[in-house]
């Protein structure tokens, strides 16, 4: 059974840094790209950053590029996002998710098959 278990979130002022992690167990993720979504109240999944498993090729929302970090540590079978310069509107719920390759693009939430359970992430003004 796949599992993917957000940590990290929390209330940050602006200006500040979280980072967020994302276990992953049950499958071999060699296959894989891991992507982090937003949501905010009242709006779409948004797409944040993905990596690819197998060799690390990275993904970045205009939105985020610059102030976030996306990487993974395969011996924890964990995958990172390092948000710095936080603003309010980065407010949101993360999600942790996991697509295999070929299935479609990176940028869609529907593409993800795995999700995790979200992790709030506040940032105040």
């Amino acid at each position: 059974q796949v599992q993917l278990v957000e940590s990290g979130g929390g209330l940050v002022q602006a200006g500040g840094s979280l980072r967020l992690s994302c276990a992953a167990s049950g499958r071999t993720f060699s296959t894989y790209t891991m992507g982090w979504f937003r949501q905010a109240p009242g709006k779409e999944h948004e797409f944040v950053a993905a990596i690819r498993w197998s060799d690390s090729t990275l993904y970045y929302s205009d939105s985020v590029k610059g102030r976030f970090t996306i990487s993974r540590d395969n011996a924890k079978n964990t995958v990172y996002l390092q948000m710095n310069s936080l603003k309010p509107e980065d407010t949101a719920v993360y999600y942790c998710a996991a697509r295999e390759y070929g299935n479609g693009s990176v940028y869609i939430a529907g593409n993800y098959r795995y999700w995790g359970q979200g992790t709030q992430v506040t940032v105040s003004s």
